[in-house]
């Protein structure tokens, strides 16, 4: 993630992880999608393409629909 990104992303969990730590932690711009650990966000991130992660949503939703 450049700098310029990472002053664009504002990193956040899911509302159905209350207060746990154990949490992926997402951030969106316009070009990338970043994931993290919530734990070690310094241990950095990955990036992907934003219709990568929808991809994977969908995915989850497909096989979880009562979950998602």
């Amino acid at each position: 993630m450049t700098a310029h990104t990472r002053l664009l992303a504002s990193w956040r969990k899911s509302s159905y992880s209350a207060n746990e730590e154990n949490c992926v932690e997402v951030a969106f711009t316009p070009a990338m999608v970043g994931l993290r650990d919530s734990k070690s966000p310094a241990a950095g991130h990955i990036e992907v393409h934003p219709s990568t992660f929808r991809a994977f949503v969908d995915g989850i939703k497909a096989t979880r629909p009562d979950s998602v």
